[in-house]
């Protein structure tokens, strides 16, 4: 089944073209992870594609219209780690991962026990139980991000559409982050969508990756097809050197030669 189906997506902010008629399709427990320069559009294609931006073309989700799903069921089908989200003042990280589960509670009914055994089983699993009753606001940036990353993956969705997914987090603590989503990926059939900055290991989770620049794909196929050091350095102006490890690509850069 084809989880995302994207067709002629347009986007205009503040009176000029961020996304400039981009086509995109993710099969079903696949993991796509799109790349590019500054400003190429990645970020808003992710929210187009979320709901929170107003765009022109087509969008489906697993088969049906974006635009025909209620909200509820559109919560219940995508969730989303965007950046520098807004944080509630005074809510304790225990509480706000539980706003997760708010598409699957009765209207003026309240979570049940398999709600709130969700949000800690999560919270475990990203090393996040013991601030379970610290405010949110408290945290570090990388603590932070596991949280917002743990509020999506509690929604229970199919579809985990994921921002820059490494920002303020340690080297471990990526690694944790990105392993815990491939886990979840292959056991539970989640489908990932995401933007990656750090291309030294984009390469290494990605089935598929799609390369925009100027608001439009100019690249898409596998890693090895797709970190080239060609396209890198068209598209990045960047001199990197690329290796081939087990698991994908990796994007090293290169100093030029000093005289």
């Amino acid at each position: 089944m084809t989880a995302v189906e994207v067709r002629d997506l347009r986007v205009t902010l503040g009176g000029a073209a961020v996304l400039a008629g981009v086509d995109l399709t993710v099969e079903a427990g696949e993991w796509v992870t799109i790349i590019g320069p500054n400003g190429a559009g990645k970020s808003t294609l992710l929210r187009a594609i979320g709901g929170l931006v107003p765009s022109t073309g087509s969008i489906a989700l697993f088969g049906t219209p974006a635009a025909r799903l209620p909200r509820r069921q559109r919560a219940r089908t995508v969730a989303a780690v965007m950046q520098s989200p807004v944080v509630p003042p005074g809510m304790a990280v225990f509480d706000y991962v539980l706003l997760g589960r708010t598409p699957y509670v009765p209207p003026l009914g309240r979570e049940s026990s398999a709600d709130l055994a969700a949000v800690g089983e999560v919270l475990t699993r990203l090393d996040l139980d013991r601030f379970a009753g610290r405010l949110l606001d408290t945290l570090s940036g990388g603590e932070r991000q596991r949280v917002f990353l743990a509020r999506a993956l509690v929604q229970g969705a199919g579809l985990l559409l994921l921002d820059e997914p490494g920002t303020a987090l340690d080297i471990g603590h990526q690694q944790d982050v990105l392993e815990l989503v491939d886990q979840l990926r292959r056991d539970a059939g989640l489908t990932v969508l995401a933007t990656m900055h750090d291309l030294a290991i984009a390469g290494e989770y990605a089935d598929r990756m799609v390369l925009l620049a100027g608001g439009t794909v100019v690249a898409s196929g596998a890693p090895v097809d797709v970190l080239t050091e060609e396209l890198l350095a068209t598209h990045y102006r960047a001199r990197v050197r690329v290796v081939h490890s087990e698991h994908g690509p990796l994007v090293v850069p290169v100093r030029s030669t000093r005289r």
